[in-house]
């Protein structure tokens, strides 16, 4: 399925949009990864916040 997402964001509008992980620290104390998709316009502000 992964490949049906990644070849829809290379297509038409898709282009507008960027997925990004993100490592989210849990209360045990190890990490978990957080995937979400996007505008391009707003991914530097979502590293900051």
């Amino acid at each position: 399925m992964a490949k049906k997402v990644v070849a829809t964001l290379k297509t038409g509008s898709g282009k507008e949009f960027a997925k990004v992980y993100r490592a989210v620290k849990n209360k045990k104390g190890s990490y978990s990864f957080k995937a979400e998709i996007i505008p391009n316009e707003s991914v530097k502000a979502h590293f900051k916040g």
